[in-house]
Order: structure tokens, then sequence, then C-alpha cells
């Protein structure tokens, strides 16, 4: 069994799969995929063990951070890079060093260049992304912490050696990040629904992944599919809520057009809930017809919306003469 402490500075080159769970403050690892070896003398063919890792087929290292909520509910952030490759990105584990104490968080790098990135599941929503940072703490009891998840483009690689002088945690272990944030770098999957960003954030002291804007996302649906914007993404994982916040717009295939301040997303129920405020009501406009509430359900799949009154709030409509009204008021 090979074993490595913390006062050891050295390269494990992995032949095999890792599958992490908390990190070990007491442990530091830099991890890659093995580089094909030198050419060897032939050898004589023999059977392979029954249960042998086919070559080629090493499973990508993954980490799970584990929240639990107010409810006492255990709820997966699960990070992993989407190949074992060492050419197209790498996976690094750096703990405290000889002069931090041992409580001090610990730092993990995913990497990966390839078309699938590194994959962040969090609640319904699968996301990819070039770079990973993860860094973890191990609580007053023991248990460790869902941590800080920091997510964008950019890359990662190892260093030949640690560089003279290096004081940052990362450089220390002979690793360099280099995030890059761009629009459309951070790629969200939630249903049927594609959703593109810049930057994520997860931090355990609220549970919240907030995606940096600008937004974009598109809902395929045929005649009814979607395009929207928004300024921020945010995924509240005790909550089991993705919402888009900030001058949101959705625009139907079928010509609505609809606006909030707010908008509760949820692929998998085909609904977003829209959030006005008393001076900017959630608004629907299809044609000459203009809806506006305090809080309206759309329909995603059917292209149809419908009034939740606040209390104290109002829903008003201007519609064509001989028209409809395009939404059904109903009570909460």
């Amino acid at each position: 069994m090979l074993h490595i402490t913390r006062q050891q500075l050295g390269r494990l080159v992995l032949g095999v799969s890792l599958t992490l769970g908390a990190l070990s403050p007491a442990v530091w690892v830099q991890a890659q995929v093995a580089a094909p070896p030198t050419e060897q003398p032939e050898a004589e063919p023999s059977e392979p063990a029954s249960d042998a890792e086919p070559a080629g087929e090493e499973r990508p290292p993954s980490l799970s951070l584990v929240r639990k909520g107010k409810d006492d509910k255990d709820r997966e952030i699960l990070i992993q890079r989407t190949s074992a490759s060492a050419e197209t990105g790498v996976f690094a584990l750096c703990g405290p060093q000889e002069d931090e104490p041992e409580n001090a968080p610990s730092v993990a790098v995913f990497s990966e260049t390839g078309p699938e990135g590194v994959r962040i599941t969090i609640d319904k929503n699968v996301i990819r992304v070039p770079l990973a940072v993860v860094t973890q703490r191990t609580r007053e009891n023991g248990e460790a912490g869902d941590g800080r998840v920091e997510a964008s483009a950019g890359t990662a690689r190892f260093l030949d050696e640690v560089p003279e002088g290096a004081k940052e945690r990362l450089a220390r272990c002979a690793v360099e990040v280099s995030p890059k944030p761009a629009p459309d770098t951070v790629f969200v999957t939630q249903g049927k629904t594609q959703l593109r960003g810049q930057k994520l954030v997860y931090d355990e002291t609220d549970g919240v992944a907030r995606i940096d804007g600008p937004i974009t996302f598109a809902r395929e649906n045929g005649e009814d599919s979607l395009s929207g914007k928004s300024d921020r993404i945010d995924v509240n994982v005790d909550e089991e809520k993705t919402v888009l916040i900030g001058n949101v717009e959705l625009r139907s295939k079928g010509g609505r057009v609809s606006r909030a301040a707010r908008v509760e997303y949820d692929d998998t129920a085909n609904l977003a809930r829209l959030y006005g405020t008393p001076e900017q009501p959630a608004e629907s406009v299809l044609g000459k017809d203009v809806f506006r509430a305090g809080v309206i359900l759309y329909y995603l799949d059917r292209n149809e919306v419908y009034s939740v009154k606040p209390e104290g709030g109002t829903i008003t409509g201007e519609f064509q003469d001989g028209e409809s009204s395009p939404a059904t008021p109903s009570t909460p």
C-alpha cells in the first residue's frame, strides 16, 4: 500500500480510477493519468485476468460533496472529470502544508478540455465547465463540509517543480490554475432546457450555487420552443429550486414574450413561476394582448399563462376587442 503524508512531496501516477469522498486534510496528492510507457521488448501474449480493467478505460476522478439541510436531508453535489486522459485535463488534490494547521482546507482541481468538460451535478441541473476548483474544510465535529466550488472556463496543469517563494496553496503543490470566465462557457442542462453563463460559485454558507450572466437559454419544444435571458441563475440546494434572477425574459416561438424580475424554473414540471414587484409586475404579452400580475404561472409545454394574485396585489390586462384573455386568473 502506498501512503503519502503531508510531509512528503511527490506525484502519484494513477493507473486506476479515483472516486473521492471527503478530502483528507492530512494528505497531499497530485494525480494524473500515466503517460504511455516507453517501448519494451515484445512479450509473449497471455490471457488477461477476468476482472482486469480494460486498457484505456480508467474511470475519471470524481468528488462528492454532501450538504445536510435544515430538514436533515442529505443532498449531493457531484463534481467529476468526464475523461481520464492526461492529454485533455488534470485532477489534483492538495492538502494542508507543513506550516499550516491540520484543519486547514483541502483544495481539489478538476480540468477538462474535452467536449464534455468537467461535470457538476446540482439538484436537477447538470453543469458542464472546463475548470472547477473545490475548497473543502473539515468541521469541528470532524465531518467534511460541502465547501466552496468555483467553476468557469480556464485550464490547469502540473508544474515540474514548486516555484521559488511560492505562498499560494496550489502553487506550493506544483499546480497552476488559470481561470478565464467568459460568456457562454458554463453550460447548464435541465430537462429540455439548455442555459449558458460565464462563472459558477457555490458556497456552503448559504447552500446556493450562483451562475453569473449574461444568461442565455433555449428550450426545444416544437412550435412552443422558448428562448430567453436573465442576469444570473441561483440554484438553491436546500430548497431544490432553480431561479432566474434579474431582467428575466422568455420568448416563445409562437410569439409570446414574458418578463419578470425573478422566475422559478422547473423543466421537470414544465412550469415557470414569474414573480414581479409592486413597481414592476410580472408581464406576459401575446400580440396586442398584455397581461400583468404579481405572480404568473407559465406552463412551458402548452405555452399558456395563468395568474396567481398575491395578497394586496392586482391583475390587469389589455386585450383586443372580441378576443379572449390569454390567461385565466386563479387563486393561490
